[in-house]
């Protein structure tokens, strides 16, 4: 049996299939006994060897596996029924030690499954058991009800349906040889038995199929609701880690660089010798040990990318990584490179991303290239791509209503810098997104 015989539904209906077979065989036996027929102990004889080969086949079908195998002369063997079925205390107390199953036993289990060579050599053995209590007694016609079940069952579709069309002629024949008559019942009752196993067989496959599906794609669901909910998670991260970044550096990092130049003025102003000279430099050193910290706490809380490296380095790592259809991205760095803060590298590496982002999904683009400009008052970034491009007056306010990586966030992204964004882009002429981001001199910087 497969997947399917494990399900109660399933169960419940294999103890019917088995009830009914061997049912129909009891009646068999009784009625050529109870009538009298010519042929009754061999009627008897073969129904008694047709419900051993089939209880043998139920059973290693359904309840006999190996759970482990022969190991330095030690046999673990073990069945999935009987096992569970006898203790091993009532073992012990009947006398009887745990064996080990035989190798053909073994094989027999493992093997009687539904499109197996065992499977079919066993169903074989059955209908030719069958045929021939079909020609000792006439009353085993009604066995084919049962048997069509298990053709449809063991074998292929391309197999089972003609073997359940066989079964059928088969069962109209002996009516017919047995009765001497040709009666409408002999040729309706096998038919109509054949096309509803045949339906009900096929209709549960349909159905087994259609479930499968189902579960798979519940199943799909519920990893992509997972994965995507851990991506929301490391996204919020990311977020609050750049804005605790830029808040720390806006406030708490430029409110110590400010005391910073104030005390070192002061301790400029006072006179040499003065007593209050101490104190002025212990709490200017106090203060550019903090403003190390917090830069430290700035530093720690940059995006991943930025961790390891440039913001020229990263951007020249995320053109590497981007790819597309027949796309090419390169990367450029203009003027001499200086240090920025972690706010602009932040704001200017999640443009970037963005950027190639929208490039990969919507621009069809053949090739990109990124440009990072360094000014003597500012900083800039080109992404120049000559995809489909766009009508940027088209674009709706918020784009995706999320926050998310549309022009809007960027826009708001480089205005918070006291920067600017510009879009050119037309229909069929590819696009230029361009973010300037003012810096400060560098006299300014040094004093900082």
């Amino acid at each position: 049996m497969d997947s399917r015989s494990h399900t109660p539904v399933a169960a419940a209906l294999r103890l019917c299939l088995h009830a009914l077979l061997l049912g129909l065989l009891a009646l068999v036996a009784v009625r050529a006994v109870s009538e009298g027929a010519p042929h009754a102990g061999a009627v008897v004889t073969l129904t008694l060897v047709t419900a051993g080969v089939y209880g043998t086949g139920a059973l290693a079908g359904t309840g006999v596996r190996v759970t482990s195998v022969r190991r330095d002369g030690q046999a673990e063997a073990a069945t999935e029924t009987a096992a569970r079925a006898i203790p091993v205390r009532q073992r012990a107390r009947a006398g009887t030690a745990a064996r080990p199953i035989p190798v053909r036993q073994r094989m027999l289990a493992a093997s009687v499954r539904p499109g197996t060579e065992a499977a079919a050599t066993w169903l074989t053995a059955l209908c030719v058991l069958w045929l021939a209590l079909l020609v000792l007694s006439p009353d085993a016609l009604w066995v084919a009800f049962p048997l069509y079940f298990l053709q449809l069952h063991l074998l292929p579709t391309r197999w089972g349906v003609p073997a359940v069309v066989v079964t059928a002629a088969a069962a109209i024949t002996s009516f017919v040889v047995h009765r001497q008559e040709i009666a409408p019942g002999a040729f309706i009752g096998p038919l109509i038995g054949a096309a509803v196993a045949i339906a009900t067989v096929l209709g549960y496959d349909a159905l087994f199929r259609e479930s499968e599906r189902r579960r798979e794609l519940i199943v799909e669901l519920v990893a992509t609701r997972a994965e995507l909910a851990e991506a929301e998670r490391t996204a919020g991260t990311l977020a609050e880690r750049e804005r605790l970044a830029r808040e720390i550096h806006d406030t708490l990092a430029q409110g110590l660089s400010s005391i910073q130049l104030l005390l070192r003025a002061a301790e400029r102003t006072l006179p040499a010798g003065a007593p209050a000279t101490a104190h002025v430099r212990a709490a200017r050193e106090a203060a550019q040990a903090n403003l190390a910290e917090a830069r430290s706490f700035v530093r720690a809380l940059t995006p991943p990318d930025l961790e390891h490296g440039s913001l020229a380095g990263a951007l020249e790592r995320l053109c590497a990584r981007t790819t597309g259809p027949d796309l090419t991205v390169r990367f450029a760095v203009s003027g001499a490179p200086v240090e920025l803060p972690t706010p602009y590298e932040v704001a200017l590496l999640r443009t970037a991303q963005s950027a190639l982002a929208n490039t990969v999904r919507h621009a069809a683009a053949g090739r990109a290239e990124i440009t990072l400009s360094f000014m003597d008052t500012s900083v800039a970034l080109d992404v120049v791509d000559d995809g489909r491009g766009f009508d940027p007056s088209a674009v709706p306010v918020d784009e995706r209503g999320d926050g998310g990586f549309g022009l809007p966030a960027m826009r708001s992204r480089a205005a918070t810098l006291g920067g600017t964004l510009s879009v050119e882009s037309a229909p069929g002429q590819g696009t230029a997104l361009a973010v300037t981001l003012p810096v400060a001199a560098p006299a300014e910087e040094r004093a900082a």
